[in-house]
């Protein structure tokens, strides 16, 4: 049986166990030194069986982001899945690093990698139609809000700042 092709996208010097580390900085020491919102991946199409990625795409340009998710989708396999983890749009943590681009990431923000939603928005003419993911997410709650209902916690996610730390997605590739 093959070993499976899991990469920790964007690992920085915390890669995760059982991942191959993927950086640009050599500081960092990932297993492979690649520019994920500018170069080509070094994966065959198709071959990659997860992705993980933490505190990463927020980094990239929304340029560089349409160039991850392109790239996200040629390597992975069918069905296959990508965990993101960035900071949530009405998070201070989305702007307090200097290096985080515009614009912050929200829920929405995802709707773009489906290529159905596109099409029925009539914005399918700017984002390269290989680029298709269903996505599921769910928050990482300031502590204070933790034990607060299901209801309560998703009015302040949507009403008040500070109340979601953290927004995590699982990208689902879907078949030609």
């Amino acid at each position: 049986m093959s070993q499976l092709l899991r990469l920790d996208l964007g690992c920085g010097s915390n890669k995760k166990e059982g991942f191959i580390g993927v950086d640009n900085s050599e500081e960092c020491i990932p297993d492979v030194l690649c520019d994920l919102g500018k170069d080509k991946w070094p994966w065959d199409s198709g071959t990659v069986d997860e992705v993980y990625s933490s505190h990463f795409l927020e980094h990239l340009t929304g340029e560089q982001r349409l160039h991850f998710f392109a790239e996200l989708h040629r390597v992975l396999k069918p069905g296959a899945q990508a965990f993101i983890q960035v900071p949530y749009y009405s998070s201070m943590r989305a702007a307090q690093d200097p290096t985080h681009q515009w614009p912050p990431i929200c829920e929405a923000s995802f709707l773009y990698v489906n290529a159905e939603w596109r099409k029925a928005n009539k914005i399918d003419h700017y984002i390269d139609d290989s680029i298709d993911f269903d996505f599921t997410y769910g928050y990482i709650f300031d502590p204070a809000w933790e034990a607060r209902n299901h209801e309560a916690k998703l009015f302040a996610a949507k009403h008040y700042i500070n109340v979601v730390h953290d927004l995590v997605v699982t990208l689902i590739k879907r078949a030609p």
